[in-house]
């Protein structure tokens, strides 16, 4: 997500395929790659052990970090359900909790479609899909593993549970391939001519030199400063992930999916 001007870019993931939309800070909904439902994701409960459990079923959205921003576009009717793709209203507030790495108490805004009539829960970009920490620190333990540190140091570096730590490494060490993948077309789709990434021998270098990639392209394109600043890399993830980086079954398997279709 990044606004250049007079808007703003969010990716969003679903299976098979990755696109981008951009929306004007006025309201006018510009196409760019074609226009993507975010994935329906559960509603966060109270974070323990650096994981939020699930509660209910209601969809979760992934938003921008600007809550001012996110009230303007829900007031506006610019915020679309995944589902139906109907405009969401306002619909109150989710109960507050805390995320280790953002500033204050987190409040996601509740949100309800006026097809359907589900209600949804929008979440910032700053968060992940059940995860009690934010997307920066865990981003800086994937990088000090890729580094060559062990969870017990990058727990006591960042100032999280070793077990926390573990758990983060264990999951993406699973999928470093797919997401390096995911992320490479991420990069094609957004129009950049950049070189591919070379092989530096190690999965998890690969897979920051695609998450280099993949935010070198959504910049050169949209620009690298968003709402609240630069956008970061680990902000691109999260967006192309519709905020399940380390969710269960993502990336999708499928045609097209878990596969480099645009480069060689």
């Amino acid at each position: 997500m990044t606004t250049t001007g007079c808007g703003f870019v969010v990716g969003l993931a679903d299976v098979g395929c990755v696109r981008a939309c951009r929306v004007d800070l006025c309201g006018r909904r510009r196409q760019c790659d074609g226009h993507l439902r975010s994935a329906a994701l559960p509603l966060l409960s109270r974070p323990r052990e650096g994981r939020a459990g699930m509660r209910g079923g209601n969809p979760l959205v992934t938003v921008e970090a600007d809550q001012a921003r996110v009230e303007s576009r829900l007031a506006a009717g610019l915020v679309e359900c995944p589902r139906c793709r109907a405009r969401l209203g306002p619909w109150g507030w989710a109960r507050p909790r805390e995320v280790h790495g953002v500033a204050g108490v987190l409040r996601p805004r509740r949100s309800r479609c006026s097809g359907c009539r589900v209600r949804h829960v929008l979440l910032p970009v700053t968060a992940l899909w059940r995860r009690a920490y934010a997307t920066e620190v865990i981003g800086a333990a994937l990088v000090a593993r890729a580094g060559g540190a062990g969870h017990r140091m990058i727990g006591r570096t960042l100032e999280v549970p070793a077990g926390t730590a573990r758990g983060w490494l264990r999951v993406m060490g699973g999928r470093l391939e797919s997401v390096r993948l995911w992320l490479l077309q991420v990069a094609a789709r957004a129009g950049v001519d950049l070189p591919v990434p070379k092989a530096l021998g190690c999965p998890w270098r690969d897979l920051l030199a695609a998450l280099g990639a993949a935010t070198a392209a959504v910049t050169s394109r949209f620009g690298p400063v968003g709402v609240l600043g630069a956008v970061t890399a680990w902000q691109v993830a999260v967006a192309c992930s519709a905020g399940r980086l380390l969710a269960p079954g993502w990336p999708p398997a499928g045609p097209g999916a878990g596969r480099n279709t645009s480069w060689p």
